[in-house]
């Protein structure tokens, strides 16, 4: 099956389940369903950044600080989150990632769904899937500020990119 005949749960504004649709169907009609996005951190606490294949659905050949994608039809946020992140870095026996916080991302232009953030520690090698990932790295929270204004970055990661910064700053002032 190709990642565009997966089925996915569409969802209304309240991210209830109001339907279903095959991805590529989803895409093409702007039909609002969920994601996730998964910082992962290495043991030093730096950031798995990538870059995305050319060949992907949506965002192709831009950069990512998260790893994640789409949460099937019937799947939850978590089961979600630990496959697609050990899918996406290649690894087994990752952690199950630590939910921190939900929004709903909407382009204004037909792209719209619930994202759900979670992060993780990977301890393991990596060998990300050469489908998914172009190139990767671990970089520093200085090193990925500074790629921030080199490097054209997914849309939607650099708005789960900039609520978890200010999740984050709303904890250590609290």
């Amino acid at each position: 099956m190709s990642a565009a005949d997966e089925i996915l749960d569409i969802v209304d504004e309240n991210d209830q389940v109001t339907g279903q649709s095959p991805r590529g169907e989803a895409y093409a009609r702007g039909l609002r369903h969920r994601c996730v996005f998964i910082e992962a951190r290495d043991a030093e606490g730096r950031l798995f950044v990538h870059r995305r294949t050319p060949g992907k659905l949506v965002f192709p050949s831009l950069y990512d600080m998260f790893v994640g994608g789409v949460v099937g039809a019937g799947e939850s946020y978590d089961d979600a989150a630990l496959r697609e992140a050990e899918e996406e870095l290649g690894v087994t026996g990752l952690p199950r990632p630590e939910y921190l916080f939900k929004f709903l991302y909407d382009d204004g232009a037909g792209r719209t769904w619930w994202s759900a953030v979670y992060q993780v520690r990977c301890e393991l090698p990596v060998s990300p899937q050469t489908e998914e990932v172009a190139w990767h790295d671990f970089l520093s929270e200085d090193e990925v500020e500074l790629r921030l204004r080199e490097w054209q970055w997914v849309p939607d990661g650099l708005a789960a990119y900039e609520r978890l910064k200010a999740y984050r700053s709303g904890l250590s002032g609290a």
